[in-house]
């Protein structure tokens, strides 16, 4: 909402900005959500005409980065996109999303095994296409001291630092003044440190040849003759997900490599800064696979309460379910409501 006393206090050039900011990002949250198959309405029998059966991913990644303009769009949204850009800085979460902020999310999902083991190529330049955003200083508040480390990982990956940046404050548990704590760890499952990252989501992007952690364990000897992980180093490993600057390569690192595969599936993601960092997101909380599925149709159910009851709890994915009847419709308005919140890179640029 937007603070009376503040508007009236800027300029009328300045206001007039934000009021229209503020209106833009009322539409552009309901057309995310309506690309979907999730609007206001609560009435999950009316299929939506947006409904991810009724679309395939590219279509729905177009619609999401803005392929084509909105009607009637005025100018001011430079890449005229159906996401939630001009959206200003959230308030703290309420309710389940404190509890989540504390102890971290549920984590990196697996790399997709159906997917080739194809090596990584780590790039040097910005990404490019209409409303990409621009390398920058990042706003970080009382995380600045890992700017150096989102510069280099732009830099390696192409991904904006801001993006990169909004992932890991999702994922990451916060201390009281809001600093990330490198020692996150969700309880209910193996995912630790900024990233959050999986056990075997870790050990996965050690053995692909390319990343910043490959390198790092073929350097320590860890890997064998075949590029895989010894088994008397998985722990020292496993440990280093707790260090800030392998978390946060390995977020830039494991995005990468499922933007990759979504482009060369067909799927615009690189259209503007929110859909890929939207993307890269789904891909990093769900794994490759579950987020194709999440973008296409919808999870099974029971993989969708399993993947409820793993983030929120089952006692609070039971009630949800019972909310809406039916368990992928329940995963799926969470994990909306829960990206609407949290993945804004506007808030990190500068």
């Amino acid at each position: 909402m937007i603070n009376p006393t503040q508007l009236a206090a800027l300029s009328p050039q300045k206001r007039a900005q934000v009021i229209y900011a503020e209106a833009q990002s009322q539409l552009s949250s309901r057309l995310w959500r309506a690309a979907l198959g999730d609007g206001d309405s609560k009435d999950t029998s009316e299929a939506s005409p947006f409904g991810g059966k009724n679309m395939n991913m590219d279509s729905l990644l177009g619609l999401l980065g803005g392929r084509e303009p909105l009607a009637g769009a005025q100018a001011g949204c430079a890449c005229h996109c159906a996401c939630s850009c001009h959206k200003p800085a959230a308030t703290a979460a309420g309710g389940g999303e404190t509890a989540i902020k504390r102890a971290g999310t549920t984590g990196a999902g697996t790399i997709d095994p159906d997917e080739p083991r194809a090596a990584y190529t780590p790039v040097t330049l910005s990404i490019g296409g209409g409303g990409a955003a621009e390398s920058g200083s990042l706003q970080l508040g009382p995380n600045a001291r890992y700017a150096a480390t989102f510069a280099a990982a732009e830099a390696r990956t192409g991904i904006p630092a801001s993006a990169l940046a909004a992932i890991v404050d999702a994922e990451a548990a916060k201390t009281g003044d809001g600093s990330w704590n490198t020692h996150s760890r969700n309880p209910r499952s193996s995912a630790a440190g900024l990233g959050q990252f999986l056990s075997g989501t870790w050990q996965d992007l050690a053995q692909t040849q390319g990343t910043w952690l490959n390198s790092y364990a073929a350097d320590r000897g860890w890997l064998d003759g075949r590029g895989r992980l010894q088994t008397g180093n998985r722990a020292e490993l496993l440990a280093l997900r707790y260090d800030p600057k392998a978390s946060i390569l390995g977020v830039a690192d494991l995005a990468k490599t499922n933007l990759d595969r979504l482009e060369k599936a067909g799927v615009r993601v690189r259209t503007d800064a929110e859909t890929l960092a939207k993307a890269a997101y789904l891909g990093h909380h769900l794994g490759l696979g579950d987020a194709k599925k999440f973008l296409s149709g919808g999870i099974e159910a029971g993989r969708a309460r399993m993947l409820l009851s793993a983030q929120i709890g089952s006692s609070a994915a039971q009630q949800r379910i019972a909310s809406t009847g039916d368990a992928t419709q329940a995963h799926r308005q969470w994990l909306l409501g829960f990206i609407d919140l949290k993945i804004r890179p506007e808030t990190f640029a500068a």
